[in-house]
């Protein structure tokens, strides 16, 4: 798992596997690592073969939501509301109380890794701007 937390134009990571890039799409993955591409591909516009194991925060274009596929209704997105934290993985928990406590995406991640042995290594952000351009950094 990992943690991948959203705040402030900001989303935070927690390791550079965790990012996949396609068509110009940004999918932050939590889950299954095997899952990962399976998840990419279902999004555009592959059959779900099975279970797929994988949740991703998703950038495309000026869209930001959660992607997941279940076996009722097979691919779902569910947007994210730019003006609250979000935060999906293992982690989660550390990430939204870091957050609920003032802390930055980065911030919460870094928290996360303290409490969830399944979160760490490096932290990455991706700045997202009022346009959905997005800048890295680690």
């Amino acid at each position: 798992m990992t943690t991948i937390a959203y705040k402030d134009g900001v989303i935070a990571y927690d390791d550079y596997e965790k990012c996949i890039e396609q068509g110009g799409v940004k999918f932050f993955c939590s889950g299954a690592v095997p899952d990962f591409q399976r998840l990419v591909d279902t999004y555009f516009g592959a059959k779900p073969d099975g279970n797929i194991d994988a949740t991703a925060l998703v950038l495309d274009g000026e869209s930001l939501m959660m992607v997941a596929v279940d076996d009722a209704t097979g691919l779902w997105k569910s947007p994210v509301l730019r003006d609250r934290p979000y935060a999906i993985g293992s982690g989660t928990p550390y990430a939204f109380a870091a957050m609920d406590m003032g802390a930055s995406a980065e911030k919460a991640v870094e928290m996360a890794a303290r409490r969830d042995t399944s979160t760490g290594g490096t932290i990455r952000t991706l700045r997202i701007d009022q346009h959905g351009q997005a800048t890295t950094s680690s």
